[in-house]
């Protein structure tokens, strides 16, 4: 039995969803991040030296990364061609994207969310109007910019296929589908990018992501 180690307001509901996908058993084990400081619970450090979410656990294995993750579970339980057939262009654009996700559309969306604390976070009066002006102008000149580069970059190629990867649904989907959404609760994404939004909107059509979402709590993000 998959055990999926799922903290609220992560990443591992894309794991839950691709869980639903596959159709396979599965178990939860849920846990909440500390209201204060919004890190992730001691008890996690247990599955995994990390203490992070999403973890999975199968046949004694412990496997951490969503893209990790989502390899492992695509090449065991795939039976629905949710992974592209190996040497075609699909193929490759899925690779592409599978890692896109994490290793190129999130890191200015996290410095997004970080210097947005600093503006707005617990900090002594004294500093508080000059850690503002230094997130406003980080933002300005290089933090939104590249945001805006990246969802230009994806607005673009979406105009080119339906999902990701070409014209069917694939894992790569599931991958993407997080960081738009960090991007949408930003307000980074709007109406400028109709392709994305409508990639969204399908997504959230799909049976089994709604199922997902219900069982998790209705936490997108």
């Amino acid at each position: 039995m998959i055990t999926l180690h799922y903290l609220n307001q992560s990443r591992a509901l894309r794991v839950w969803w691709l869980l639903e996908e596959l159709e396979v058993p599965y178990d939860v084990k849920r846990y909440q991040r500390d209201e204060t400081t919004m890190l992730a619970p001691a008890e996690l450090k247990r599955v995994h030296p990390l203490g992070k979410s999403p973890v999975i656990e199968d046949d004694g294995q412990v496997i951490a990364e969503s893209g990790a993750i989502i390899e492992y579970l695509t090449g065991k339980y795939d039976k629905k061609g949710l992974v592209p057939p190996a040497g075609t262009p699909e193929r490759l654009r899925y690779t592409f994207w599978l890692h896109y996700a994490e290793g190129s559309l999130m890191p200015p969306l996290l410095l997004k969310l970080v210097f947005n604390r600093l503006a707005t976070g617990p900090s002594p009066w004294i500093v508080r109007p000059l850690l503002r002006v230094i997130s406003r102008r980080v933002q300005e000149s290089f933090v939104d910019p590249q945001v805006q580069l990246h969802l230009g970059y994806v607005e673009q190629e979406l105009t080119r296929y339906r999902w990701f990867a070409g014209d069917q649904f694939t894992a790569a989907d599931i991958q993407m589908g997080f960081p738009l959404l960090v991007a949408k609760s930003q307000k980074a994404l709007d109406d400028r990018y109709p392709h994305i939004m409508d990639f969204l909107k399908r997504m959230r059509e799909r049976p089994a992501y709604q199922r997902a979402l219900e069982k998790s709590g209705g936490d997108e993000i």
